[in-house]
């Protein structure tokens, strides 16, 4: 009988931390979702500037050498932007996944 009442304390013990660890991971992924939120605007505006030719002459001003020295420039490299929407495609499929699974 002992051994069993431990088996349940062990069992109950057990299960709070899991209660407790996945509260945790859900409140930081609701910040995390809400930080994704406030950046679609942001993301479509990247998205329609990617490839327009407001880009392309930005980029040929940069090649040129007609842009300050010291400006951030990452948004003009040709793979910059492109790895940012293949990063976000393979999250959305793996969100996708974790979805199924529940």
């Amino acid at each position: 009988m002992m051994e069993e009442k431990e088996q349940q304390i062990e069992r109950i013990s057990q299960m709070e931390r899991h209660l407790v660890q996945t509260r945790a991971a859900l409140t930081r992924l609701e910040a995390a979702l809400d930080k994704w939120d406030d950046a679609q605007e942001g993301l479509a505006k990247l998205k329609a500037y990617y490839g327009s030719d407001q880009w392309k002459q930005d980029y040929a001003d940069d090649e040129a050498g007609l842009l300050p020295a010291g400006l951030r420039r990452g948004v003009l490299s040709e793979d910059a932007i492109w790895n940012i929407l293949t990063d976000i495609t393979a999250l959305e499929k793996r969100l996708e996944q974790l979805t199924v699974k529940s």
